[in-house]
């Protein structure tokens, strides 16, 4: 086994590419010629640096050289433009599997890191399963499933799509912010939308597990932690561990659409995306976001068993030895 991943420079796929290389399976990471390499240099002598992108068919067929399995990891979170979205996450993931099927069935197995935006918003009376048709409300959510659409409909090899919830852990800047504004003694309040997390080693240790699992061929799993929470408990559970007083700042609906249009602003002035967006909006007023990972441990063996406790504490530590918190 030989596997591309691509993405593997970022939050996920750095982890990802930590599991693989912790099992010793031998790999190449695509990699833009500008691509910040800080997450994975530990990694410099004994994985391949492939140059490519997934916006290219012709430098993804070239990276394929020699590989049995894929893990498309790359994906676009944050967006100035909507059609960003569709760009990266639906016509990226065309390319990733047109230059797979050029490889004259050498690829065996793709495994695609999807999202449970593509699913849509559930709660926890009746958590998103895989047979529940999708509903996504955003932008990104309906990317998220035009790509998984591009894999089932279009990829002669054996596929697996992997839909975690939002995900969390070291290396994660969206999530160190949290982490900033309670040092500095305030505490968001939003309202009590349920959620499900994935802690990032675990949705890697998914990733790495799903590549040869014979029972996991052509399905779509999601992955995350039983536990179900809300946000205001999970910055609940950071300032205890940071062992801080902090000042609640409650954030009613009608400020969170505010901050996402005042954020939409300063986007289009600095030409810099944020995850905090009108599209992103969408998803915030949502009923919630709870998803149901019987699936996985069912047919594959596999759970999530990193505790939310467990999770930040190894964040934080994270956090606070590379100055993030």
């Amino acid at each position: 086994m030989k596997v591309l991943l691509t993405g593997a420079n970022g939050f996920v796929g750095s982890h990802i590419l930590d599991s693989l290389c912790a099992r010793g399976v031998a790999s190449a990471a695509l990699l833009r010629p500008t691509s910040d390499p800080r997450f994975i240099a530990s990694h410099r002598v004994e994985v391949e640096v492939r140059i490519g992108s997934i916006d290219d068919v012709r430098s993804l067929a070239d990276a394929m050289r020699d590989i049995t399995h894929v893990i498309h990891c790359a994906g676009c979170t944050k967006a100035l433009h909507r059609s960003d979205f569709d760009r990266v996450n639906h016509l990226g993931t065309r390319h990733v599997v047109e230059a797979a099927n050029e490889q004259g069935g050498r690829i065996q197995r793709l495994v695609l890191l999807s999202s449970l935006a593509a699913g849509g918003p559930a709660g926890p009376d009746a958590p998103a399963r895989e047979c529940d048709p999708p509903h996504p409300v955003s932008e990104y959510g309906r990317s998220k499933l035009a790509g998984e659409r591009e894999v089932q409909d279009g990829c002669r090899a054996e596929y697996v799509i992997l839909r975690p919830p939002a995900v969390y852990g070291p290396r994660d800047a969206e999530f160190g912010r949290l982490f900033k504004a309670i040092r500095r003694h305030l505490l968001p309040r939003p309202g009590p939308q349920p959620l499900s997390l994935v802690y990032v080693k675990d949705l890697a240790d998914a990733a790495a597990t799903s590549l040869a699992h014979p029972a996991a061929a052509g399905k779509t799993f999601y992955v995350a932690a039983p536990e179900v929470l809300t946000a205001r408990t999970l910055a609940e559970e950071i300032a205890a561990q940071m062992d801080t007083w902090t000042l609640p700042v409650p954030l009613p609906q009608v400020a969170v659409a505010a901050l996402c249009w005042l954020q939409d602003g300063v986007s289009w002035l600095t030409r810099k995306p944020n995850l905090l967006s009108r599209q992103k909006y969408d998803e915030l007023r949502a009923r919630g976001w709870v998803c149901d990972p019987t699936r996985l441990r069912q047919d594959v063996g596999f759970a999530c068993v990193t505790s939310l406790r467990q999770g930040i504490a190894e964040t934080l530590a994270w956090y606070r030895q590379h100055g993030w918190s």
